[in-house]
């Protein structure tokens, strides 16, 4: 649903934004009232208290929470089964003793956060931090302590790609409004995602684990003792004889798959959802015609919903097969939804909180008063995103919004400042994730934290890697000068 035109002043409508977040964290953690019900009765509230007319109110409501669970809904159904496939055979075992077996037990979530930039270069946030959790969980159960050394590098990996660096749609959008060559923001932005990832991220990452004690989530791999135990599973399939598709003792027998072939299955989806990025960008670019047919059925199976289902079957032909009948494979997959369920539903409305503010005009009555203070533009692209992603959540849409609204002032600026720019926006797009952004609510019940916890983590690192990337545009905007 588009933006009404503001019902209230701006200072109303910040004060209401303000007053619907604190009612909603008094419900969530002092209430302990269930956070879908929450964020819908919030919603409501919200837009009725904004100003929507009661007749869009539910056009308001349901626009926010369908769009959202029309990205989400696909990729964690499809990434879940994957992922139980994978912890069930032994293959995210596999792939995590190789991966520690190359970077070593101490740089274990050194080594998943590199993995994450990776496999996180064409892949989407949502769809990478799916597809990355058996493994995240799997290192976790065998080293033990707190799930957020081995959650937060990986997740962080992930957002620090989809934020800063093309072929990512926020960028990319960011850097075609503002008038840049998408190249030089890939050159510009790949450098500074990666030194951000490690400051604001990884070294963030492992004080946060040491101070804050995260148990280890049984979504996937079901109850541990006491979780985050630190003794190594002996079962092939890492089960621990309970929880929904435990392996019986013929699958504990099963050798596990070969490396070659988890690598492979993993880089199924890698290698559809770039090849579409790639030829999306040709077409856009004029190079491929539209309309040729090989092109969109490429295009098709590139489409992170798909790459993902062709992933599944692939997976459940080579592993789901593998000492099973397709009927106990069935029935492995079916447990794996179970627990997913509530996060499905949180998550979208997550969503329908965000769509709620931006429909209500909230996050442009904001940046419209921050556009006209005349600080310097690089500090005022930063402030006008960071506005925009507290007040509804979105990291793309503030992306998006704050680069139209600044998009007259960069006119005649080199590519390189530009490219600056569109970090700038990106970085104040991703700090302060809070209640209203979909994200938040994933990696919150991914691993199993409470509200009050995610805050404490995920708010808090997501903020140090935004503040890292303005940081780097700061040190980067004089230097750029000597090339024009």
């Amino acid at each position: 649903m588009e933006a009404i035109a503001p019902a209230h002043g701006t200072a109303t409508l910040l004060l209401i934004a303000a007053a619907a977040v604190a009612v909603l964290l008094f419900l969530i953690m002092k209430v302990r009232l269930h956070a879908f019900i929450s964020l819908v009765l919030v919603s409501l509230l919200t837009a009725v208290a904004a100003g929507i007319p009661l007749a869009l109110v539910p056009t308001a409501l349901t626009s926010g929470f369908g769009s959202t669970l029309a990205s989400v809904a696909l990729l964690v159904g499809f990434g879940v089964m994957l992922g139980r496939l994978l912890e069930v055979t032994g293959g995210a075992q596999v792939l995590a003793d190789t991966l520690i077996g190359r970077f070593g037990e101490a740089r274990a979530p050194f080594a998943l956060g590199v993995a994450a930039l990776l496999f996180g270069f064409p892949i989407f946030f949502d769809a990478g931090l799916v597809v990355f959790l058996p493994i995240i969980l799997t290192v976790a159960r065998r080293f033990g302590g707190s799930v957020l050394y081995y959650a937060l590098p990986a997740a962080g990996a992930f957002a620090a790609m989809h934020a800063i660096v093309p072929p990512h749609p926020g960028p990319v959008a960011a850097g075609t409004v503002l008038g840049g060559d998408i190249g030089v923001v890939l050159l510009v932005g790949l450098p500074v995602a990666l030194v951000s990832w490690y400051v604001g991220v990884y070294l963030v990452s492992r004080q946060l684990g040491a101070r804050i004690y995260v148990a280890l989530p049984d979504l996937l791999l079901g109850p541990v003792n006491g979780g985050g135990s630190t003794d190594a599973p002996t079962d092939v399939d890492g089960s621990t004889g309970t929880g929904a598709g435990t392996a019986t003792t013929t699958e504990t027998r099963l050798a596990p798959p070969a490396f070659s072939t988890v690598l492979g299955l993993l880089l199924v989806p890698l290698v559809l959802i770039a090849l579409n990025t790639v030829l999306t960008t040709l077409v856009t670019s004029e190079v491929i015609g539209e309309g040729n047919g090989l092109v969109e059925a490429l295009q098709l199976v590139g489409q992170t919903p798909v790459a993902l289902l062709i992933t599944l079957l692939l997976a459940i032909a080579t592993l789901g097969r593998h000492g099973r009948t397709l009927s106990e494979t069935t029935q492995l997959l079916d447990d794996a939804l179970g627990p997913i369920c509530s996060i499905i539903l949180i998550t979208g409305a997550g969503g329908m909180f965000g769509g709620v503010l931006r429909a209500s005009g909230i996050g442009e009555a904001l940046t419209g008063s921050l556009s006209g203070l005349g600080m310097p533009l690089l500090l005022q692209a930063f402030l006008i995103a960071t506005a925009l992603r507290v007040a509804q959540g979105s990291a793309t849409v503030a992306l998006t919004t704050a680069s139209g609204l600044i998009a007259s002032q960069a006119e005649g600026l080199h590519d390189v400042r530009i490219a600056l720019l569109v970090v700038a926006v990106a970085a104040g797009a991703t700090v302060l994730s809070h209640v209203n952004d979909s994200g938040f609510w994933l990696v919150s019940r991914f691993f199993g934290m409470d509200e009050k916890t995610t805050l404490k983590t995920w708010t808090v690192m997501e903020t140090t890697l935004g503040l890292t990337a303005f940081a780097a545009a700061v040190v980067l905007w004089p230097l750029s000068g000597l090339l024009i």
